[in-house]
């Protein structure tokens, strides 16, 4: 479809459904979520031979292209979607480094390049136009830029750069922000120098060996304010949130995410894969680690949000390893005086912990156990308190509605319950008509599950869209109507272990 019979599409679909993207006054239809379906319309495989030829994609609508990361080629992969249910081989823009991420704004891709030679020097970040695949320009970031995108007004492009350590822990660069001016091409590496020494709570962790602050912080995703004004960013390892002035392109806070208390009714999870028992759900004293993936902003009656796919992360190192089973720690006699049955495998000897926590007066013993990841998706204030979390729903969801999925590792019915579970990985939202939704991508069990989240503190579920040919779901994005070559509302998942990308519509 022409760019121009396009837009004459996009504003006859507008003038029908309303603005879907927007908080104000204007006038939308009003939506039954529950009468909505989501099919899946097309699919297509980007790789035969191992995994990793499909991870991160951007769509654009202005040339109905899908760009795709292709680690494995070295390579950003295109598919033109003009007609969704068979996704065409577009041709492919080879580039001089290790792709981890895309974006595209107005025509414009922008990938971010870890460097080849060595993920602890600087990456790039590069642009080229959609249509012609033209090199535009190459930015400097910082170590390892895992993520990128733009700000909504397309004012600037925004990277987190991970700043992992080698495997010998002897090299462990500094964590950023990379802030890219567009038009004036001024770029900023906002770094995390300023709060060395500091103390920052609401467990924040800060643990690599022999390392500073900012050394310790590894940016993992991006999401942005609507006014263009603010970045959240995730720290996974580090369990926290890093708030970035786009303005002034300095790091402004850091906030602790605390802790989910999986003793309390609502929070029980599975936590060993020996037991027999697949979807053993139980209470158990054992404190859940945020540790967000992926995040997204919205706006919902005229209050922003970020929401959070708490997959959780150890570091796992040659050099350094915080990672140990349940049933390997001396649990302190007074906390668990019934550590002996607490330690066997049937019970919580099998669930992996953190070394680096837990040994609150400093005996040498372990006072807390935690647990990596929380096993769900939060909604969270942009001050970074708790709006609603979805406890053990996804556990629970998942067993109901395909136990043979559950906590699945690969082909094992049960093999991830003494890790992090099902993995939420990827979140996106979509607004239809009056309505909300979230989309959140499960690494493990595979698929999507769905809700309407119109009310944030009562989320809906509504459903799990899952092809058991789909394997290892990593990117998420959802195409809006007015965008999409269909005319409906699309969601396309890149799903890394089976190099398959999805393309579901929404009706």
């Amino acid at each position: 479809m022409k760019t121009f019979d396009k837009i004459i599409v996009a504003t006859a679909i507008i003038s029908v459904m309303g603005s879907c993207d927007s908080d104000d006054d204007t006038t939308v239809d009003t939506v039954d979520t529950s009468s909505l379906t989501f099919n899946k319309i097309g699919s297509f495989t980007n790789g035969v031979v191992g995994e990793g030829f499909a991870e991160i994609s951007a769509f654009d609508p202005l040339t109905d292209k899908l760009f795709v990361v292709n680690p494995n080629d070295t390579e950003i992969s295109v598919l033109d979607l003009s007609d969704p249910s068979k996704p065409i081989p577009d041709t492919d823009i080879a580039v001089n480094g290790i792709p981890n991420s895309v974006a595209v704004h107005n025509g414009i891709l922008a990938v971010a390049l870890e460097n080849s030679v060595s993920k602890q020097a600087n990456g790039t970040i590069v642009t080229y136009k959609t249509d012609t695949h033209v090199l535009l320009e190459t930015y400097n970031a910082g170590p390892l830029p895992d993520m990128v995108t733009f700000s909504p007004d397309g004012k600037y492009i925004v990277a987190a750069n991970e700043g992992e350590p080698n495997d010998e822990y002897t090299n462990d660069p500094e964590g950023s922000v990379t802030i890219i001016t567009i038009n004036s091409g001024n770029v900023v590496n906002a770094g995390f120098t300023s709060f060395n020494g500091k103390t920052i709570g609401n467990e924040f962790r800060v643990f690599g060996k022999d390392a500073s602050l900012a050394q310790d912080i590894e940016p993992e995703y991006i999401a942005i304010s609507d006014d263009s004004k603010t970045a959240y960013v995730s720290l996974q390892e580090n369990n926290g949130l890093a708030v970035v002035d786009l303005n002034s392109k300095t790091v402004t806070n850091l906030i602790g995410l605390g802790v989910k208390d999986h003793s309390v009714l609502g929070n029980q999870l599975d936590v060993s894969n020996k037991d027999g028992i697949s979807g053993n759900f139980k209470n158990w004293p054992v404190f859940g680690m945020f540790q967000p993936d992926a995040i997204t902003y919205v706006t919902i009656n005229g209050t922003g949000y970020i929401i959070s796919a708490n997959e959780g992360d150890a570091r796992d190192y040659d050099g350094f390893s915080e990672e140990e089973r349940v049933k390997k720690l001396t649990l302190d006699p007074t906390v668990f005086p019934d550590a002996e049955t607490l330690q066997l495998d049937e019970n919580l000897g099998r669930l992996k912990t953190t070394t680096a926590s837990g040994d609150i007066d400093g005996d040498g013993d372990y006072d807390k156990i935690y647990a990596y990841g929380a096993r769900s998706f939060t909604i969270w204030s942009t001050s970074g308190n708790v709006v609603y979390d979805s406890g053990d729903l996804i556990g629970k969801k998942t067993l109901e509605l395909n136990a043979t999925l559950f906590n699945n590792d690969e082909g094992e019915t049960d093999g991830r319950s003494d890790d992090k579970g099902a993995e939420p990985e990827a979140v996106e939202t979509l607004k239809i008509g009056d309505k909300t939704l979230l989309f959140v991508g499960l690494e493990r069990t595979g698929g999507v599950m769905v809700f309407d989240i119109t009310n944030p503190v009562a989320p809906i579920f509504l459903d799990w869209m899952v092809d058991e040919t789909d394997i290892g779901p990593e990117g998420l994005i959802a195409i809006k109507a007015a965008d999409s070559p269909t005319g409906n509302d699309l969601v396309v998942i890149t799903n890394e272990v089976s190099n398959t990308i999805s393309i579901y519509e929404i009706k």
